[in-house]
């Protein structure tokens, strides 16, 4: 899995960028078919935004946005964002493999 963070009128330090690589680095537990992460950080006026795009396997990316003051908050707002769409992601395709709820 490739991981890339990179920043948009704002320099990555090395501290973010391992901050925001360990977060992120958790997502393939709840969906084990993400080939790459990208982290997009941008600085606007006095507030930072971040993007995560989450490309997996047979299906679009998931793209997440997160605007706010604190970079570090906002990226572990982006990551539980991410988080809920795999796993919302991966409930709905065990759900219509067995749409009754029965295993077999």
């Amino acid at each position: 899995m490739e991981i890339i963070v990179t920043g948009r009128h704002l320099e990555i330090t090395d501290a973010i960028k391992k901050f925001a690589t360990d977060k992120v680095s958790k997502l393939p537990r709840y969906y084990d078919r993400v080939q790459r992460i990208s982290v997009i950080a941008a600085k606007k006026d006095r507030a930072y935004d971040v993007e995560l795009i989450v490309d997996v396997e047979h299906h679009e990316d998931f793209v997440t946005h997160v605007s706010g003051d604190d970079l570090y908050a906002i990226i572990d707002l982006a990551v539980d964002k991410a988080e809920r769409q795999l796993t919302d992601f991966k409930e709905r395709t065990r759900n219509r493999k067995h749409p009754d709820g029965a295993r077999h």
